[in-house]
């Protein structure tokens, strides 16, 4: 494995997952990364639902940084650990976020477009009464919204998430939203933001990651230069998760280097 940063991953300090941040840790010394970065989750007005009590992805900064400032120290000779954030992006919450940010000194910032509209895509009715192709394309389109009037992030995550939760996958082509793709990566590109390159829809039997090969391509071919490479992983054993396809995937999208940050700027890697 030629990747040996994952800078996507979560812990006991998200609220999805209840993984010790030492046991991701050392996951990834035993898998051979030499760098990762937590990106706790922070979706500030998140829908109330059965599985989601009032709060359930508001993370307690102040308790994630502690943990995060005693194990970096413990483990400093063995591994590089950078204090990252993965914010939910809605309009209504723009200032808010920004008040966030200036609390603490994150090194890296993933902004993530997890729902349209007050609605998560993950559940099954987002979907209903309408086709698939008008449920995707109020995706990109929220997400369009969210990065035109909110910028203090490093890295748009998973961009092409919608697709790992729709009804039916065969029903998806990314091409017939390429106008609006196009803008995204434009914007993008003109803010010198990257692509997080999610693997979580590989552990789900999809072919791609989040995003696909062809919006990859289509990055590189506009002029995108700033790639990362996140598991998503809320496990240890997802770490580094199907990173060697992900590779592979960027390499037939014509990318030959991939970025860890540090105090939020890129550092390129060789690929």
């Amino acid at each position: 494995m030629n990747i040996i940063a994952d800078y996507h991953m979560h812990s006991e300090h998200s609220g999805d997952s209840t993984a010790p941040m030492k046991n991701m840790i050392e996951s990834s010394i035993d898998k051979g990364l030499q760098e990762i970065c937590f990106t706790e989750h922070m979706d500030l007005d998140y829908p109330i639902g059965p599985d989601n009590p009032e709060g359930f992805f508001e993370i307690d900064a102040d308790s994630y940084r502690q943990d995060f400032l005693r194990l970096q120290e413990i483990y400093r000779s063995r591994i590089t650990i950078h204090y990252g954030i993965e914010l939910g992006l809605q309009p209504q919450i723009t200032e808010q976020n920004e008040n966030f940010l200036s609390k603490y000194p994150f090194e890296f910032v993933i902004g993530s477009n997890h729902l349209c509209h007050h609605k998560d895509p993950y559940y099954p009715s987002y979907y209903e009464g309408r086709s698939i192709d008008d449920a995707v394309r109020e995706f990109y389109e929220c997400t369009l919204e969210n990065i035109k009037i909110f910028h203090n992030f490093d890295v748009l995550g998973h961009l092409d998430y919608i697709v790992r939760y729709i009804p039916c996958q065969s029903d998806y082509n990314f091409t017939k939203f390429s106008d609006i793709i196009d803008e995204i990566l434009k914007i993008l590109i003109s803010e010198n933001k990257g692509l997080d390159v999610n693997t979580k829809s590989f552990q789900s039997g999809m072919n791609d990651p989040n995003p696909c090969g062809e919006i990859l391509a289509r990055y590189k071919e506009l002029g995108g230069r700033i790639i990362t490479f996140g598991s998503d992983a809320h496990k240890p054993e997802h770490v580094a998760y199907a990173f060697d396809r992900a590779r592979k995937t960027a390499l037939k999208a014509g990318f030959t280097s991939y970025c860890t940050f540090k105090d939020r700027k890129p550092v390129f890697h060789d690929l």
